[in-house]
């Protein structure tokens, strides 16, 4: 018995036991993956709720589709149907877990925005990058989306070889050609403004933010050149959610293509919130494929 008792917590504290979970959405064979980022980075104290992670072995691995969620969002609570159908798409998927609170709409506002037109684009640039001085928020340089992104993408290639993670590194950062971005409001700027400087495989943008340079003006950021070819750059809103007419402006100002550009209008069900409809809805599962494309 005290061998057994002994054998249980040698096999607890295996590196691999800290990140497979099951999940009842996901069955058999798909894998389903939960990792805290300071377990891939010890430095990370803040928004330390386990990242997301869901592939099937099976299915012919292709891109990976890292998702953002959006102010107050929990990764584990992420929209599960669209993930995946992004899977059964030829996607690996990850929900990544990152400050994502305050919201830019809390910050740059008023007084601020005032004194730093290019407010909002500074505030993001230190949530994703982490490299540059915003002294309004208190994100760290090691919580940047991209460095719990990279030590999460380190941590898998070594504890889960068979999702075969070290696809989507390249010189040990991200290679985001392999790499398809998607998020929901903060989240779906904070995959646009990834794209903007790095050329990825796909960017959708579900109902991203409304920052903004000046009272009633968009942030001058959203008009700035793409690396990443407007072809592969997607939009949608719900056409009853309160922000729609300023978040189709933001689309307009990047210049994604009319046709990739999704004005959702399915009934919100009561209780809930049009702005997040369109990641949630299994009704727009067929909208969800074209906008994923295929990832294998």
């Amino acid at each position: 018995m005290k061998y057994y008792f002994l054998l249980l917590i040698f096999m607890w504290l295996l590196p691999i036991s800290s990140i497979a979970q099951e999940d009842t959405l996901f069955p058999s064979p798909n894998i389903v993956l939960n990792v805290k980022p300071s377990k891939t980075d010890s430095r990370i104290k803040n928004a330390d709720t386990p990242h997301f992670i869901a592939y099937n072995p099976t299915i012919k691995q292709g891109k990976l589709l890292l998702f953002l969620p959006g102010t107050n969002g929990i990764a584990l609570k992420g929209p599960k149907q669209l993930f995946y159908t992004a899977i059964q798409q030829g996607y690996s998927v990850i929900n990544l877990s990152y400050i994502n609170t305050p919201a830019i709409a809390r910050i740059c506002k008023e007084g601020n925005l005032v004194q730093n037109s290019n407010c909002a684009e500074e505030f993001r640039n230190r949530r994703v990058y982490g490299d540059t001085i915003f002294s309004l928020i208190d994100d760290k340089p090691y919580d940047a989306i991209v460095n719990r992104l990279t030590k999460l993408l380190i941590y898998l290639s070594k504890n889960d070889k068979e999702g075969n993670w070290s696809r989507y590194l390249e010189n040990g950062k991200p290679g985001w050609q392999e790499i398809a971005l998607a998020g929901q409001s903060q989240g779906g700027g904070m995959s646009a403004f990834i794209a903007k400087t790095h050329l990825v495989a796909r960017v959708i943008d579900f109902s991203g933010g409304w920052d903004y340079s000046a009272k009633n003006k968009i942030a001058d950021w959203y008009s700035k050149s793409s690396v990443t070819p407007m072809d592969r750059w997607y939009g949608t809103y719900h056409v009853k959610e309160p922000m729609a007419a300023t978040i189709l402006k933001t689309y307009k100002a990047m210049n994604i293509p009319d046709k990739n550009i999704y004005a959702l209008d399915l009934e919100v069900p009561i209780g809930k919130r049009a702005h997040s409809n369109g990641v949630r809805n299994i009704g727009y599962a067929n909208e969800w494929i074209e906008l994923l494309g295929k990832g294998n």
